[in-house]
């Protein structure tokens, strides 16, 4: 991918921007996370309901903890440490820093660290967490390739060409509660780990 559309990326987030960005499972839409009113731009273009929090990604699960963007407990550090970087979004308790927007008003955030170059490239280039939501309107198929995303949400975004991504959606799981919320990359592999004392 270009040096150049990267940056160009990383700069439209620090100014509040969006962008539609390849990953390892589909097409996502960034937002500065920490943002109120990017994060409320998010939720318009995907039609999105408010009452349906949005997940957070960073480059690596220690700069959420260090950063102040989440609180872990040692089970959701262990749990970290196994499967991300991956397809998998892990929910933990928000720090103050993270917006109501972002998370609905609830206390836990779903924290993505991306297993794929390019979006780890965007989250460096944009030195802010981003929002990981698929670059989707609400209700419709998530995109594997640009061609498959609605143009009501390219057309509010810069958009970074990865080619056709993998395609499974990440599992969604709350180690705290030992649920899944959503099957989808490794769920089985989690479901195992879960069970284990």
């Amino acid at each position: 991918m270009d040096p150049e559309d990267l940056e160009r990326a990383g700069r439209a987030i620090r100014e509040g921007g969006l962008v539609v960005y390849p990953t390892e499972t589909v097409y996502g839409l960034g937002a500065d996370a920490l943002d109120s009113d990017a994060v409320d731009r998010v939720f318009a273009v995907k039609d999105r309901d408010r009452s349906k929090p949005i997940s957070l990604g960073v480059p690596r699960f220690e700069t959420a903890l260090e950063e102040g963007y989440i609180e872990a407990t040692e089970r959701e550090r262990q749990f970290a440490e196994a499967f991300l970087p991956g397809p998998v979004t892990l929910l933990c308790r928000r720090g103050d820093v993270v917006p109501d927007a972002l998370t609905a008003g609830r206390d836990r955030v779903g924290i993505r660290v991306p297993d794929c170059e390019p979006a780890l490239t965007l989250l460096e280039r944009a030195g802010r967490p981003i929002t990981a939501t698929s670059a989707n309107v609400s209700g419709e198929p998530s995109g594997r390739r640009v061609s498959e995303i609605d143009a009501r949400v390219r057309d509010e975004a810069i958009v970074l060409d990865g080619g056709e991504t993998p395609g499974i959606e990440s599992t969604v799981v709350d180690v705290s509660r030992g649920t899944i919320h959503r099957r989808g990359a490794l769920a089985s592999e989690i479901e195992a780990w879960l069970a284990e004392d």
